[in-house]
């Protein structure tokens, strides 16, 4: 497979934005000497696959900027996309050559890529970045079942409410903490891809957004940029128990 742009320049770790929430948040000065040793850029345009499904891979990656999905393909030609990536999201797994899902790139991607095999004799070597990876899968697999939720249980407005919280939690507050009022971050999705993101037709995504719009949930900047005037407002439409009560 030839990549749109492979890129071997070395960019400093220090000025990385996605320094402290990557793989590589708790690596220190030498361990980051070794990461530097073995990685390397590459970019992708929208719309570009970035790995295929079953496709034997070369290495890991973190995502620096932009977003990339995850989907699977049936037998009979359907696709379902079952996953989102966004800044700092880990691609790949050390220990396999391969990786089950096609991963697309959504808007133009820059990946920081760590060649595999020397990557996993680091890990061997330096448990502040295999501590990192492990809780990164941790969060990931919490992330699964946030979604086997909204995508099994909540009706059209809470799906839609849902993602946006979820998006705007990892916009605007990476590192885990609160968010704020008159929360403001760019869509990753057109709203064709949320519909199939979220197994909802383009029509209802497009009445779920205007009314939660209506109803002062969230304002519309262009096509992609969203105001949320009150977070916790917007908390209240994804059926989400905040409190851990038993809702009746």
């Amino acid at each position: 497979m030839q990549h749109a742009d492979f890129r071997l320049e070395k960019i400093d770790c220090s000025a990385c934005p996605i320094r402290h929430r990557a793989v590589c948040a708790r690596a220190d000065e030498d361990e980051l000497k070794q990461l530097n040793a073995i990685k390397s850029y590459r970019s992708f345009k929208a719309g570009e696959t970035i790995v295929w499904a079953g496709e034997n891979v070369d290495f890991v990656a973190s995502v620096v900027s932009g977003v990339a999905s995850l989907s699977q393909t049936m037998e009979d030609g359907r696709r379902q996309m079952v996953g989102l990536l966004l800044c700092s999201d880990f691609i790949g797994r050390p220990n396999r050559e391969s990786v089950a899902y096609d991963v697309t790139a959504i808007s133009d991607v820059t990946l920081c890529c760590f060649r595999r095999k020397p990557f996993q004799g680091i890990l061997a070597d330096t448990p502040h970045i295999s501590q990192r990876l492990l809780e990164m899968t941790l969060d990931e697999l919490d992330a699964a079942r946030e979604w086997m939720l909204i995508l099994g249980r909540k009706t059209a407005r809470e799906k839609i409410a849902s993602f946006l919280a979820i998006i705007a939690r990892r916009e605007t507050a990476p590192d885990g903490g609160g968010v704020g009022s008159n929360v403001a971050f760019e869509l990753p999705l057109t709203r064709e891809a949320m519909a199939d993101y979220l197994g909802l037709t383009l029509e209802t995504v497009s009445r779920q957004i205007s009314g939660l719009k209506r109803d002062g949930i969230i304002q519309l900047e262009g096509k992609r940029r969203i105001l949320v005037p009150d977070f916790n407002d917007l908390l209240d439409e994804t059926g989400d128990d905040a409190d851990g009560g038993v809702l009746v």
